[in-house]
């Protein structure tokens, strides 16, 4: 049985923002720490508040431009944390994608 899509993407949206709900305090946190190590990588550095929040979110994400770099052994462990974090970060919410996808699946295919 086909489904409608736009009942499909309302049934996604809503299975994934109810999932969401649940991990926020763990996706907050872990926004938390990225944005903590961030700044503290940017105080040792040197580097103002919106390139240390910057450098954070490049990094966590994985992207890694190269504009800012840390210099400091204290700094690039700090920022692997921030990477790894930023892993978590995706992991957690691509396994709430899937799940959502999934539900999404299974109640429209009865």
């Amino acid at each position: 049985m086909n489904a409608d899509p736009k009942v499909l993407r309302r049934t996604f949206t809503r299975a994934l923002f109810s999932g969401l709900k649940i991990v926020w305090p763990i996706l907050s946190a872990i926004l938390g720490v990225v944005v903590g190590l961030g700044i503290l990588i940017g105080w040792v550095e040197g580097w103002s508040l919106r390139e240390s929040v910057y450098f954070s979110f490049v990094t966590g994400l994985t992207i890694g431009y190269g504009d800012f770099a840390p210099d400091t052994f204290l700094t690039h462990v700090l920022a692997v944390v921030i990477g790894f974090c930023g892993l978590l970060l995706t992991a957690l919410v691509a396994a709430i994608a899937v799940k959502a996808l999934g539900a999404t699946l299974d109640e429209h295919q009865e």
